[in-house]
């Protein structure tokens, strides 16, 4: 696929977080022009409830989307929807609270999410009247706060949205911050984590989310998982202009035909047809916040977000009895509803009731598959590769299949882009983890290995059997190994040890030998 050219300077999302009444929906509103409080409920109580969306433009033309969250506790599971496909956050604290419960809880959510791009903005900061040591010690909780966190370094600005002070260096600072992040791939399957969904007169059906992956043109077709709804994209836009293309990194609204309004749902994700397979077992890398207020344990229900799905789940601890708070390990959750997750997604956890965020981590295996056993070595050997292997260890992995596979379907399981993919494959075939067959398909060695030792075996064991005869029949070896005859074709034809005449095989040490007696009667 020939992908166009990236935009000049690429599309960016922030984000916003912290705890309720600091400001960020007024912060937002001084950057951009945009109140992101849209929901009449919102307005009366002064209070955001759902995600806001706005966007400014930095003075080098970059735009640059926000998308504003709740701050209450009530709300964080809204916060939990906007929060994930961001490129950096804006961290809010007010200068007359100082860190609050909810900032804790932001704060644990982005470290668990390793959103590492940040400002902490200090809001409000006409409320202390110029007193330079208030400011200090406030400065310095802030600091003791977010140390050993992913905003540990992230620099500190002063602002008033309401005199109106600080908002030109916040802006100064935004575009330092964005300026050396690397751009989004774009050779990846597109990815649209609905976040909202509405009816435009004269239009139809829109969805937007923040796009990841690779791109969306006008016309194409795509996929709504979990749900499998087909439709067509009608027409694009970002940041309200209507446009033809759009890139990983831009808030996209899609208008979809094809699809009822009632079938399109947030949480699910928009993606071309075939490219995600929905799961409801999802192996994962798991920290638990270290003032979690008990420990996780075996069977426990849990609420899992993840992009902008939520569902309840149940954790199956691989290798603990119980979880203490403060430790990591593998689990494997088994999910009440199907959401479309991908390898290397983020995830955050919760208790349902009464609610509390407990930790958080990383999507190792979407597909997995089986049940797994716990406390066995294998299976956490075969995580861990997941994680801290090579690419070419990984692709390997991933081609340990019963069959063969193209090499669409090994970029589907590893999320790897067309130059990676390559990369990984040359690698692996070098180190031998990996065999390329006759019609360019894929299998990891190890278990080629295994399918083609299992077939000499069978061979073996019919010529010890039947020394007389010259070889076993293709078809009882191939209905005995259980392979499909595509793959049992491609077994025996790149094992040099097979000997293959008309309906027959043999293996090449195999010979017709005589007894002086049986030669003598010939």
């Amino acid at each position: 696929m020939t992908i166009p050219p990236l935009p000049r300077l690429p599309n960016r999302v922030l984000g916003t977080a912290g705890h309720v009444d600091h400001g960020k929906s007024t912060l937002v509103k001084a950057l951009t022009g945009i109140d992101p409080d849209r929901l009449a409920e919102e307005k009366a109580r002064e209070m955001t409830i759902d995600l806001g969306f706005a966007w400014f433009s930095l003075p080098n033309g970059q735009t640059v989307g926000v998308v504003d969250v709740p701050g209450h506790r009530d709300f964080i599971e809204n916060m939990l929807a906007g929060i994930g496909g961001i490129d950096a956050v804006l961290f809010v604290i007010a200068a007359d609270e100082g860190v609050m419960p909810q900032t804790r809880e932001h704060l644990a959510i982005i470290d668990l999410l390793s959103i590492e791009n940040g400002l902490i903005v200090l809001t409000k900061i006409d409320t202390l009247g110029g007193d330079a040591e208030l400011l200090y010690l406030l400065e310095d909780d802030i600091r003791q706060t977010i140390a050993n966190t992913s905003l540990a370094d992230a620099p500190i600005v002063h602002v008033s949205a309401l005199t109106g002070e600080g908002i030109p260096a916040l802006f100064t600072a935004i575009a330092e911050l964005l300026h050396d992040l690397p751009s989004r791939p774009t050779g990846n399957a597109p990815r649209l984590p609905i976040d909202r969904v509405f009816t435009m007169s004269g239009f139809g059906t829109v969805v937007t989310g923040t796009l990841t992956g690779g791109i969306f043109k006008q016309g194409d077709e795509v996929e709504q998982q979990p749900g499998g709804q087909r439709g067509r994209i009608r027409g694009l836009q970002s940041y309200r202009q209507h446009v033809e293309i759009v890139y990983p990194g831009s808030r996209t609204a899609v208008n979809v035909s094809g699809i009822d309004k009632e079938e399109l749902l947030r949480g699910s994700v928009l993606s071309k047809p075939g490219a995600i397979t929905p799961t409801t077992l999802i192996d994962v890398r798991f920290r638990h916040l270290a003032d979690a207020s008990r420990p996780l344990k075996h069977n426990a229900e849990i609420k899992l977000f993840v992009g902008t799905a939520e569902t309840t789940a149940r954790v199956r601890l691989l290798t603990h009895e119980e979880l203490p708070p403060g430790e990591e390990a593998w689990l494997q959750l088994k999910l009440d509803a199907p959401i479309a997750a991908i390898e290397g997604d983020r995830f955050i956890a919760r208790y349902p009731s009464p609610g509390e965020t407990i930790g958080g981590g990383v999507v190792v295996d979407p597909l997995p598959e089986d049940k797994w056993k716990r406390f066995q070595d294998g299976v956490i050997e075969r995580l861990r590769l997941r994680v801290q292997g090579s690419p070419a260890q990984r692709l390997a992995q991933a081609a340990d299949a019963p069959e063969p596979l193209k090499r669409a379907s090994l970029k589907k399981l590893t999320d790897f882009d067309d130059v990676s993919l390559e990369t990984a494959i040359m690698a692996a075939l070098d180190e031998h983890l990996l065999i390329e067959f006759s019609d360019g398909t894929l299998l990891a060695f190890s278990r080629w290995e295994l399918l083609a030792r299992t077939l000499q075996n069978t061979v073996e064991q019919f010529h010890q059997a039947n020394p007389l005869k010259r070889g076993m029949p293709r078809e009882e070896l191939r209905s005995r190994s259980g392979l499909k005859q595509a793959t049992f074709n491609l077994i025996t034809a790149q094992e040099p040890e097979f000997i293959s005449s008309g309906s027959l095989i043999r293996l090449a040490s195999h010979q017709v030998t005589f007894t002086d007696k049986q030669q003598a009667n010939i």
